[in-house]
């Protein structure tokens, strides 16, 4: 159980040998829920894409297919994640569309007002201070932009909350619980979708 233990714990901020085995498996295992939750970008054209908690990169890179005009940063603060992200968009990178660095969500060192889109794949539950790393996601989004919470859990589903409990700083949140922290980081406009027969949620919230 140790080691399983301390593979489980990766999932918060990948480090060392475990932590690379954790990243491989976070761009398959979260594909199709990924994908379910980018498929809801259907009314926006955005130019300026931010990727914040970018793992191991194939969420940037899904993002930038759907929306060939478009350039993507994407945001880690694991080093680990970095350098894997930095590896699987390599020819985007080269083409000058997609930025990967490392970065804190409680304290983003990005431009104010500079992206029309911010994504979140399954990340949230390990954000430190949830308001503020919404508020700090509102100051770098332009006015009207959209932001995309995509999470496995909806914040009641026994198998995450079990995890939960064994992984250190993890919180699962309900849509209620996003709701109403990203309306008092001042997002308004919020919309919810859940995914049938599975507990994936993704919440969308306008500037």
């Amino acid at each position: 159980m140790g080691l399983y233990n301390d593979f489980i714990n990766q999932t918060r901020k990948p480090e060392g040998f475990l932590g690379k085995m954790m990243v491989n498996g976070m761009n398959s295992g979260h594909a199709k829920m990924a994908d379910w939750g980018i498929s809801h970008l259907t009314s926006i054209s955005p130019k300026e894409i931010v990727e914040l908690g970018c793992g191991g990169g194939r969420n940037a890179d899904a993002l930038l297919k759907r929306f060939i005009d478009a350039n993507v940063t994407a945001i880690d603060y694991s080093e680990v994640s970095v350098a894997k992200a930095t590896a699987y968009n390599q020819d985007s990178i080269k083409a000058g569309r997609c930025i990967v660095q490392q970065g804190d969500v409680s304290n983003l060192n990005l431009p104010e007002e500079k992206f029309d889109l911010a994504t979140a794949f399954e990340t949230i539950y390990f954000w430190p201070g949830l308001e503020k790393c919404f508020s700090q996601v509102a100051k770098v989004l332009k006015p009207g932009a959209m932001f995309m919470i995509v999470n496995e859990s909806d914040g009641t589903d026994e198998t995450s909350l079990k995890f939960e409990k064994k992984i250190e700083g993890m919180k699962c949140y309900t849509i209620a619980e996003i709701t109403a922290t990203l309306r008092n980081a001042g997002f308004s406009k919020v919309k919810s979708d859940h995914y049938e027969g599975k507990p994936w949620i993704t919440v969308l919230a306008k500037k």
